[in-house]
């Protein structure tokens, strides 16, 4: 279940995420402009990583790639956020923070905000959906990844949580 946000997850005011839109990370932050999740992967060693490096962490190789990969993944690691990281957030808590573990990039992980209910119960295992949240009104304009649970989403141990 991916595809566009129509309401900003978090509220305008934070710090644009991309601090170098021309260096190692464009692609990435490209990519999610263009709805696509690109992931590093090694044209040697066939390697998934992420974030991304000018090298291999597996091989040393200096051949990679950025390939699509499936917005889907599951919670590995989670935390709800009661304190404001930054003055625009004051009067937007809690909010759910994501380690989400992405099975199509042969396990990476990436961090990202939960969609829906700050106060839902959140289990370790659930499949979860990528969307992608547009910021054209910023200068310069950026993409984020945002996540939401899937429907009829299932644990690890195959207990519905929906």
């Amino acid at each position: 279940m991916s595809g566009s946000s129509r309401a900003h997850y978090l509220p305008a005011g934070l710090p644009i995420p991309v601090s170098d839109p021309d260096g190692l990370s464009a692609p990435y932050w490209m990519g999610l402009r263009e709805n696509r999740l690109l992931v590093q992967r090694c044209a040697g060693c066939r390697s998934w990583q992420f974030g991304p490096e000018w090298i291999c962490h597996n091989c040393h190789s200096f051949d990679l790639t950025w390939t699509d990969v499936e917005p889907t993944g599951r919670i590995y690691s989670w935390e709800r956020v009661w304190h404001p990281s930054h003055p625009a957030l004051k009067q937007h808590g809690p909010y759910l923070a994501l380690l989400v573990e992405l099975p199509h990039a042969g396990g990476v992980r990436m961090v990202g905000n939960l969609q829906g209910d700050p106060r839902q119960t959140v289990i370790i295992g659930t499949e979860v959906g990528g969307v992608f949240e547009h910021h054209p009104e910023s200068d310069p304009s950026f993409s984020l990844l945002q996540w939401r649970l899937k429907q009829g989403a299932d644990r690890v141990d195959g207990h519905s949580t929906g």
